[in-house]
Formats: structure tokens, sequence, C-alpha cells
């Protein structure tokens, strides 16, 4: 019987489940169908052939706590998830649902709290008489089906839907509007009251004891806990706490780009930036040095976030800028984070080498970590010993040996390489190749047998030999170790809710380096802005890669001491695909913008 969701929307109702001849007859207002455990939902989708072996394996290694396996081999890109959908809606003996089609109106999302719905990754959609109707991704989750009859006091019908569908329209229905309207009323709070909280900024008359009682206070609690929340929530990837003459602001980074949040009461300064340093486990009373630390916490349903905490002196107080590490956020694969197929291609071949070095470039921001991060994933296997060196180390990855450098005690890049040697490595991954030390046991490191993994600031591929070779590195060291160089830059995407066409001129595509037959006819495509990307017309980011494989004739130039510029230009001869190149094809595939690959890369 179809159901209206208020709307005109019609949702069709799951048919009635058979009792079972052996049992007597069970109230229809609730009987969800019981799934097979994951060991035999992968025996099922091997049976089925949708995933293979080896890609079962990887994703029980890597599968969070109470996460549905199904769910994680999505997340490797393993499978699709309309692939999943449809498994999950035989397997639970419920129908599967597009919620981009259906409109939910306001009585039916009050009956359900934002963070239930978020904790058990349900969405209400209709409801009928006593009956309401969720899309879940998991229908047999039984707490979740109790908690809703509690809340609710009506009986519960569920269909599925994807993961990444649930939780957009929890951020569409829901919004952002409720963590702005908290925001809003803890400010508020915290400008009416009347006592004087911050203290006086010169770091020699600090009161620690009085400074930690402020940062007690209820509203400075709430509020610096709604900030690191509400960052997780937008997807940031950076908070800017940020000190000033007479302001005090906090900012977002987004995709890429900085935006401002609000902009507390200033007598709330010290409490806020000591709160902070509390959380992060650093010195209140120390405001003169530089200080690092970390933030972790447990949000949802055990879903953990790791803040990385950098604490800079600056004129009229402390700036504290926060990296999110949400381990839950990162996609580890490669076919998810942005390839075209033949430098994909080039890329899987050189990380499968034996031995050799590949190493990946690009200025802070660009991607670099999660590259090598889904380069290690992919290569996780129970015979294969990996050790890491990192500063910090960003995200734990089971089955990998991970440690983090501390210069400050002698444990650096060059000293945790050595260490490894005497480990029986058979893949390393280096954070970051800074000097001719560390560079030089890379080299040495690949002489002898190993797949070394690193990263470098250079601005393209090419670069990146002359770099090398400025650090001290023989030319015949690097052309015997060096297999494939990737240089990366990340562009936003274009919102896919509120993408559109947006026609320019032939000879403006020409300009930025499309060929006049790649012009003829291409109409790029904007975002016009909506609240799915909160008006800014771009949703998420996607890598840009240059892929330059060290082909024998490019190690021939290298011994003949070629400028990065002329084997750039020998590269691209041998079919390198370029940053402006990669760019481009993303244009032309409408996925970016041309002011975005215009502003990340130069032409060639």
């Amino acid at each position: 019987m179809p159901i209206d969701n208020g709307k005109n929307g019609k949702l069709m109702m799951p048919p009635p489940i058979p009792d079972s001849p052996s049992q007597p007859p069970r109230s229809r207002e609730y009987m969800p169908v019981k799934v097979d455990s994951g060991a035999a939902m992968g025996e099922i989708l091997l049976r089925e052939k949708l995933v293979n072996v080896d890609q079962l394996h990887e994703a029980k290694q890597v599968q969070g706590d109470g996460e549905n396996l199904g769910y994680t081999l999505a997340r490797l890109g393993y499978l699709e998830e309309s692939q999943l959908l449809n498994f999950l809606s035989r397997q639970y003996g419920v129908p599967s649902i597009n919620l981009d089609e259906v409109e939910v109106i306001d009585d039916v999302i009050s009956l359900v709290p934002r963070e239930v719905a978020e904790r058990h990754c349900l969405m209400p959609i209709a409801r009928q008489g006593s009956t309401i109707i969720v899309a879940m991704t998991d229908p047999g989750n039984i707490y979740a089906m109790d908690d809703l009859k509690f809340l609710t006091g009506l009986n519960v019908e569920s269909v599925v839907a994807s993961e990444t569908a649930i939780k957009t329209a929890i951020e569409r229905y829901y919004g952002e509007s409720k963590a702005g309207a908290d925001l809003d009323g803890i400010i508020r709070e915290m400008q009416e009251e009347d006592d004087e909280v911050s203290l006086v900024d010169e770091a020699d008359a600090v009161d620690v004891t009085d400074l930690t009682k402020a940062t007690e206070e209820a509203p400075v609690v709430r509020l610096v806990n709604m900030i690191l929340v509400d960052a997780v929530k937008r997807q940031a990837s950076d908070i800017h706490v940020e000190s000033y003459e007479k302001d005090f602001r906090v900012r977002y980074r987004m995709d890429g780009v900085l935006y401002e949040i609000m902009r507390p009461p200033m007598r709330f300064k010290n409490a806020i930036t000591s709160r902070l340093k509390i959380m992060a486990e650093l010195d209140i009373a120390e405001r003169r040095l530089p200080q690092d630390g970390r933030i972790r916490m447990v949000m949802g349903h055990k879903k953990e976030v790791d803040f990385r905490v950098s604490v800079l002196p600056c004129l009229f107080g402390e700036k504290i800028v926060l990296r999110i590490l949400d381990k839950g956020a990162l996609k580890l694969s490669l076919d998810a984070i942005g390839f075209e197929a033949k430098p994909l291609a080039h890329f899987r071949e050189a990380i499968n080498q034996p031995w050799g070095m590949v190493l990946v470039t690009g200025p802070t921001g660009s991607g670099k970590s999660t590259t090598l991060y889904s380069a290690l994933s992919e290569l996780n296997m129970p015979d294969t010993n990996i050790s890491t060196a990192e500063d910090p180390v960003e995200m734990n990855i089971s089955g990998i040996n991970q440690v983090h450098v501390r210069e400050d005690i002698g444990l650096t890049f060059a000293s945790a390489l050595r260490s490894f040697m005497r480990q029986d490595p058979d893949i390393i991954m280096v954070g970051e190749i800074r000097d001719f030390e560390t560079a030089e046991t890379a080299v040495k490191a690949a002489l002898t047998g190993h797949l070394v993994l690193s990263t470098l600031h250079t601005n393209d591929a090419p670069s990146t030999i002359n770099r090398l070779l400025n650090m001290g590195i023989e030319p015949f060291l690097l052309t015997a170790t060096l297999v494939l160089i990737c240089a990366q830059r990340l562009v936003r995407r274009i919102c896919p809710e509120c993408k559109e066409p947006f026609p320019v001129d032939k000879s403006v595509l020409i300009d930025i380096g499309f060929s006049p037959e790649q012009a003829e006819g291409l109409v790029p495509m904007k975002g016009k802005g909506c609240k799915n990307c909160n008006g800014t017309g771009y949703r998420g980011r996607s890598g840009l890669y240059e892929i330059m494989p060290m082909f024998d004739e490019l190690k021939e130039y290298v011994l003949q001491g070629y400028s990065a510029i002329e084997l750039k230009r020998e590269a691209m001869k041998m079919g390198m695909l370029t940053l402006r190149q990669a760019g481009l094809a993303k244009v032309a595939a409408g996925t970016a913008t041309i002011e975005e690959v215009l502003r990340v890369t130069r032409a060639d």
C-alpha cells in the first residue's frame, strides 16, 4: 500500500513478511529480517562475484567497530553503493530508496532527534497513522528500531538507503542551522555574562589558577566543544582561532578555502585559547613559545577524530590552528581520489615494483598523505612488512608499523630509516625527504631491495630531479633507484546538486590549454550555489595528478644534465599528462571549474 509522506510523494511499502508456521503470529509493527553475520555476508558477496578474496580480506582488516562489512567495501571503492543497496534490499527483504526523490516534511523530521539519526545512520522519511518509515543503512539494527519505537511511540517500518545519501539528507533536513543556532546561543549567553573572564595579555602576568577556572566555565566549555563538532560535521580540514588587537575570530578551512564562522567576545579570548591548550595537554602558562599537541575525541557512534594542535604566539595573543584528522572521512582507495585511468595504471605499476623509490610531490595541503596512505592500504598484505616514519602519524592503519618522528629527542626521519633497515622491511614510507641525510638513506634503502615511498615539496614532477640533485644525491644513484614521480594538487569539485552549464567563448578554452578540436562544442559546468554546498557551488575535493614514470630515455637525460624544463618537455613527448592537462580533463568531464584549475595550476 503506498504511503503519502505529506507532500504528494509516494513511497511503496515492503510486502508483509509471512509468519513462520512453527511460531505464533507476531505483530506487523516491527519484524526485522535477520541478516547473516559479517562473515556470512562476505561469503555471499564472494558467491555472487561482487568482490574477490583479496578485497574482502582487506575490508575485514580496516573494518571499523560496528561498521557494516558491505559499507567498508564501498568505502574502499570495491563495491558500488548501488550494488550494495540491491544486495541489502534482497538480504533484508525491504525495498531500497533514492532519498533524492523523497521530500520530507518538518512534522516527520521533528519525530526523530538529529543525534539519534546520526548515531544510527538513519533518516525518517514518512509517517502513516501510527507507523513511521525510516531509511537505514542497516535495517537489521534492532537497537535502532527499539530506540525509534521508544522515542516516537510509533511502529517502525524500514527501507534501505546508502550511507552517503542518508548523511546528505541529515545535513539537508536537520541542517547546519541547528549547529549555527547553538553556536549563536552560546555566544549570546557569553555576551550576557557580567563577570570579566579574560586576563591581561602580558605573558608574565598570567594567573594560572584564575585562567584554569575560567576554562571550566560552562559557556566556554560548550563553545569550544561545539566548534570542534561543528567543524567535523562541515567536513572542514582546519580550524583557525585567531587573536587580533580588537578582534577575535574563528575560521574553518573547507575544500581548501578559509571561511569565517564566528567572532566570540574578546573578553573570552584567553579562556577559549587556554581551554584548547588544556584539551591538547599543553602548558597554559607558557605563552611566549610555540607549542604542539593533540586532541582526541570520540563523536557519535564510536567515531574517532584527532585534532593536531599548533599554538603560535603572535603580537596580540596566541593563534591556534587545529588540523582535523577524521579517519572516517578519508577514502583510502586509489580509485576514489581522482586519478585518470592511464596515470593510475602507471602509479599502480610503480608501487608494485619489488624495489625502488616512488615520490609524491606538492605543496602543503595538496593531498600527498592521502595518496601515500591509499597506496599503503593497497599494498598492506599479511606477507608484507611495511614500516613508516611520519611527522606526525595522521592515520593509524592496522598491519603497518608506524613511527612518530620526534626530532627533539633525536628520532629523525634518517635515524628511523636506519632502524627500519634492521627490521627486515619490504616497504618503507618516509613522511618527507627534507635533507641530504634522509635522501641518502632512502636511496640506499631503495638500492638494497626495498620499495621506498616518500614526499617532497616541489612544484611539479620534473623539478623533483633537480631538487634531489641539489641536495647532493649523485645522478647515477638517482637514476638507479627512482621509479616514478607523482606531482599533485587539489581542486574543489562542482556541487552535484546545483551544477549547471556555464558556456564560455571557444577562444577562452583555447587560451587555457584546450586544442581547437577539444574546445569545439565543449560547455564547462559551474555550481550555482545551494544549501548542499553552503552557497559556494563546490562540494568536496578531487586530485590532479602529474605522473612521470622514469623511462630509460628520461634516465639518460638526467645523466646528461638536462634541466627541469627540458625534462618536462621530453616527458610530455612520452605521454605525461601535466597538472594543467589533468585539470582540463576534469573541466571537460564537468567535475571542476575553469577558475579552480587556473587557481592551482599554471600554463605548460
